[in-house]
């Protein structure tokens, strides 16, 4: 294998369309571009994934490549999903960290990874070990399984041994760990300053224990971590002393290593998208993500050829990384499990009944009932018993997530279940206008529902629910996201999270606001000030 394709190989490349574009054939057939990523922009009916990832396979094949591509996604469900319509939609991190049942991310993990294969996805990006303790944190919260080292690994372990079970390579993320830091590095670079004793017992304690039990990939954070790293801003992706040091000789972690996307601004605007791609090969790294653009990806490919041609990378390093890599492939992909030569049929597994019947179950378990002062809830279901129920516009959402799943369908099941019921759809952040017209109706119901979706401090989200309290004491809130929005409330007497609006969770929560299903989920953070109902 000549140069360029050795470096192809350590490649993860995404691009636009349900369909293989020119650009993406011709660094499969020219670089043998070792691994693709889907995004939602990629993803559509699971008849139109399976066909896209076998024109994949199939251009590869004919390419000379001696194994399929790596295709991944970030699969992490919940908050974070790329699989749409005629899939099973599946709870995300903290809501199994809310079920407190290892079994139950096993389940969902083997699940995910069956559906993922069937169509032709064969590594996911997932599990997400970083511990959420900081209630800020704009990019991690509820896609962790909660503030408790121990059972963010336990939890990590089981949904990673899950997707194993059934096939897919895993990858832990975000190395050194994501959960503490109040900027998100898709938009900035962000800093954790504890020292190191801090991080082994909290950040690297679900790094290390998934290590040791079969990690296959892991993904880095494009964080600053000075106790590791005394080079003023650098990332941890561009660091020899975090991945060389501390994962491969200090952690014995002898697997894959990627970056995460190189195109993220905590990269792209400090040192470059094809300079951080050398820098991480040189720092240890076995794949360099570029997610998005054609531009930075060739100029990247050809940046760390010339880096190898010219010493700056020994020539060892590319070979080390080849040959994790080629390691990895012969372990979980064969060219005898692909049908090239013919139209796949999609398994009846996909968005099936078992499937579906596994999670309502999880969903059951896991959405939490907080605060349920006076015994306010269950509701009635009688058209006597006036209710509104009021929620915002779903516009607030991370990076990271699917712009195609913005959608709300509480007030939805709301009535479904309350036809009399009257569902009023505010914008995000609700007006000041709004606000009053609310607080003034809410004088005519007997009881008030509001969704709430991750309301800061000070926000119009939390001025409506004080101004609706203020005239009518029967207030019901359910946190539709972060669990974090009681913090802000301290005296609503109803209080409900479902940790993320996936349609399952919120029609979950509308079945135990009346009765219909008793929800057993625990906090799998803290709330300052408040006492969970137990």
């Amino acid at each position: 294998m000549d140069l360029k394709k050795k470096v192809g190989q350590l490649m993860v490349f995404g691009f636009n369309g349900k369909e293989a574009t020119p650009e993406i054939k011709q660094l499969i057939r020219d670089y043998h571009l070792g691994a693709i990523i889907l995004f939602g922009r990629n993803i559509g009916t699971p008849e139109e994934v399976l066909h896209l990832t076998t024109e994949l396979q199939r251009e590869a094949k004919e390419a000379g490549h001696k194994h399929p591509l790596l295709i991944c996604t970030d699969q992490e469900n919940g908050a974070v999903r790329r699989l749409g319509e005629g899939t099973t939609v599946f709870p995300g991190a903290m809501l199994l960290g809310a079920t407190n049942n290892p079994d139950n991310a096993f389940k969902v993990g083997n699940a995910t990874g069956k559906e993922l294969k069937a169509l032709g996805i064969n590594w996911n990006l997932s599990p997400v070990l970083d511990v959420n303790n900081n209630a800020e944190n704009p990019v991690i919260g509820v896609r962790s399984f909660g503030e408790t080292p121990s059972n963010v690994s336990l939890l990590g372990q089981q949904l990673m041994k899950g997707m194993q079970d059934a096939g897919v390579i895993t990858t832990l993320k975000h190395f050194p760990g994501h959960g503490d830091t109040s900027v998100d590095s898709h938009l900035d670079l962000p800093t954790i300053e504890h020292d190191l004793e801090r991080l082994e017992v909290t950040e690297l304690l679900p790094f290390k224990e998934c290590i040791n039990n079969g990690a296959d990939t892991v993904m880095t954070a494009h964080i600053c971590f000075p106790a590791i790293e005394s080079q003023a801003g650098l990332p941890a992706t561009l660091s020899k002393k975090v991945i060389s040091g501390l994962l491969r000789e200090k952690l014995h972690f002898d697997g894959v290593v990627t970056t995460d996307c190189m195109e993220m601004k905590a990269v792209s605007e400090t040192f470059g998208t094809p300079k951080g791609a050398v820098e991480a090969i040189k720092a240890g790294v076995d794949l360099v993500m570029i997610s998005h653009n054609y531009t930075p990806q060739i100029r990247s490919l050809e940046a760390v050829i010339e880096a190898v041609e010219s010493g700056e990378i020994e020539n060892s390093v590319i070979e080390s990384a080849l040959s994790r890599i080629t390691k990895l492939k012969e372990t979980y992909l064969n060219w005898d499990d692909i049908p090239l030569n013919e139209k796949g049929k999609v398994p009846e597994l996909v968005g099936g009944k078992e499937h579906l019947e596994m999670v309502n179950e999880v969903y059951r378990q896991g959405v939490t009932v907080v605060k349920n002062d006076g015994g306010i809830l269950p509701l009635l279901n009688d058209k006597a018993n006036r209710v509104l129920m009021v929620y915002p516009e779903n516009i607030s959402t991370m990076v990271v997530e699917d712009k195609r799943y913005s959608t709300f369908s509480l007030g939805e099941s709301i009535k479904e279940i309350h036809p009399s019921a009257e569902v009023v759809k505010l914008s995000n952040p609700p007006t000041d206008d709004e606000i009053q017209e609310i607080s003034k109706k809410a004088k005519q119901f007997d009881t008030v529902i509001i969704a709430t979706l991750s309301a800061q401090k000070g926000s119009n989200q939390i001025k409506l629910v004080e101004k609706v309290f203020e005239v009518n004491k029967r207030v019901i809130v359910v946190a539709t996201r972060s669990p974090y929005d009681l913090s802000n409330l301290p005296d609503i007497p109803g209080y409900i999270c479902t940790y993320e609006f996936t349609t399952p969770a919120l029609r979950t929560a509308a079945e135990a606001i009346y009765g219909e299903k008793q929800v057993e989920g625990k906090l799998p953070i803290t709330l300052p000030n408040i006492i969970a109902q137990m």
